[in-house]
């Protein structure tokens, strides 16, 4: 990982706007990236597979915790969400 540009996590509740500041700050002028999470949850209306969440079934999704394929993971109301390594990897190969 590129230690002059370290990751940028954004946390917060659902519906806070954590994406609208991702989107201001990769369009925006600065090193940003957008990493694309995954997840084992449905994809909701409009949303599309590799462009807004890398959508998993829970065994793969387990199958790839096992594996250290995640930089972070965690269990949100039943469903699993995760950082992929690779993104990190991809955004640092930028």
């Amino acid at each position: 990982m590129n230690k002059a540009h370290p990751p940028i996590v954004l946390v917060a509740t659902s519906g806070t706007g954590k994406t609208t500041i991702a989107h201001e700050l990769v369009e925006g002028e600065g090193p940003y990236t957008f990493s694309i999470s995954a997840t084992t949850r449905r994809p909701r209306d409009g949303e599309r597979d590799g462009i807004d969440y890398r959508f998993l079934d829970r065994a793969d999704f387990e199958r790839q915790v096992a594996d250290g394929a995640f930089v972070e993971w965690a269990r949100v109301h039943g469903r699993l969400y995760g950082t992929p390594r690779s993104e990190l990897e991809r955004a640092a190969d930028r």
